[in-house]
């Protein structure tokens, strides 16, 4: 499934679509200072437990890095997500 994005000057959402809409998003607010907060994520219950916002978190971090970007982890879920991957801690705020 392909992860997909939306973004204006302040504000974006990468988020995945199935065959009833979207699955599965991350939203995140960007400031002055290059550094995005991802302030929510969110998976339909049906789709829980499939590793869909896991995986958002992940492409986030990847965008961060190309971007020259630094990720505040305000969500919880994308905390715990930096928390278990060591791996991230470059792109932390």
């Amino acid at each position: 499934m392909d992860i997909q994005h939306k973004e204006r000057e302040d504000r974006g959402v990468f988020y995945m679509k199935g065959d009833n809409g979207i699955i599965s998003e991350l939203t995140y607010s960007k400031d002055k200072d290059a550094v995005i907060t991802i302030d929510h994520t969110e998976t339909k219950i049906p789709e829980e437990g499939k590793g869909f916002a896991s995986r958002l978190v992940a492409h986030t971090v990847t965008f961060a890095r190309e971007n020259g970007l630094k990720i505040n982890p305000l969500c919880p879920f994308a905390e715990v997500q930096f928390d278990r991957n060591p791996d991230f801690k470059d792109v932390l705020a």
